[in-house]
Order: C-alpha cells, then sequence, then structure tokens
C-alpha cells in the first residue's frame, strides 16, 4: 500500500479537530498477546496491575525504566482514531498503529493534560505525563511522511500519535462504549 503525503496528511486535520472534547466513544479494542500479534476485541478487562488484561505490556518490558521492568505510566495507550484512520488508509490496518484502545475523542494537549481522568465502561484511566511518540515500526508501517506528521509541532498538539494512560479503576470496557472526562 502506498502511504500517505504530508499535503494529504495535513488536508486531514480539519476532521481530526471535529472529534468530541468531553465525551466520545471506544471504537477499537486491540490486544497484543505477543509483540508482532493482534487481537481485536469486542470486550476487554482492564486491570490496575496488568493493564489490558492479555496483552503483553507488562511481560515485554520497556527501554525507559532502569531495570527494564514495564512501565506503569504506559499500561495503555490510547490514539484518537480519526487520526489513525486516515495513515491506516483501510479499517483493517487501524490495529497496525499498535495502540490498544482506539477512541473517538480529542486528545490533544490541551484538552488531555496529563492527569485527566477518563472513564471508559466500568474502568477508569487516567493519563500519564510520559509522551506517546512515533517509532520504527509505525514509520516501516505509516511511511516517512505519517512519522513526520505526528510528529510535527501540531502532530505533539493534537498527540496525533496517541496519550499513555494508567488503569486507575479496574473494569470492563466494550466497544462503543462511551469514553468521557471525569473529576477526581
Amino acid at each position: 500500500m502506498e502511504h500517505l503525503d504530508l499535503a494529504t496528511l495535513d488536508a486531514g486535520l480539519d476532521e481530526i479537530r471535529r472529534a468530541p472534547k468531553d465525551e466520545g466513544h471506544l471504537e477499537l479494542i486491540v490486544r497484543r498477546p505477543a509483540v508482532e500479534q493482534r487481537e481485536t476485541l469486542s470486550k476487554a478487562t482492564l486491570d490496575t496491575e496488568e493493564g489490558l488484561v492479555g496483552d503483553c505490556w507488562l511481560g515485554r518490558g520497556s527501554g525507559s525504566t532502569p531495570d527494564g521492568s514495564a512501565n506503569p505510566k504506559a499500561q495503555l495507550t490510547l490514539t484518537n482514531v480519526r487520526a489513525v484512520a486516515l495513515v491506516a488508509q483501510t479499517p483493517e490496518r487501524r490495529q497496525l498503529a499498535g495502540d490498544q484502545l482506539y477512541v473517538d475523542l480529542d486528545l490533544s494537549a490541551i484538552n488531555m493534560p496529563p492527569g485527566t481522568r477518563l472513564a471508559i465502561g466500568s474502568a477508569v484511566v487516567e493519563v500519564s505525563d510520559l509522551p506517546h511518540r512515533g517509532c520504527r515500526k509505525f514509520l516501516d508501517r505509516f511511511g516517512k511522511d505519517a512519522l513526520r506528521w505526528v510528529s510535527s509541532e501540531v502532530g505533539l498538539e493534537l498527540n496525533l500519535r496517541g496519550v499513555n494512560a494508567m488503569v486507575v479503576v479496574g473494569g470492563v470496557v466494550r466497544k462503543g462504549d462511551a469514553i468521557r472526562k471525569v473529576t477526581g
């Protein structure tokens, strides 16, 4: 598949900016049982210790921690489904972004600063202060311009690559669930 150029990606910004600010919905749930594996789920359990139950986050570890253990600030990644739909070009390629929760919600830095809590199903997650950035896999799957786009000034302002989050109240989430900002 041919990757989109910067001009085409920029042309999609208005649609991304139209994402709901305070309450949207969960459009896609993806579990990664192992590196390079994806399972699209209709429902999932979010756990304060494991993150998305059955996902490889905990066992995979992280290069961002001194001992290589999983970074609790990156238990989950939430991404704007409108942005991913644009770079992926087809619905079946969206999960290649590698995120777990694909939401129709404004994830911009202004709208979702670190500490923002979101209720999804019976769970609550909190946006962490650990930035979520594009990587080599994102480049390989969606192209050089897509990586430049999510890493640009506007890409960082809108968090086009998504946000890292932590589970603060475990629970069940389902595709189609409302996702909304909560206080406290």
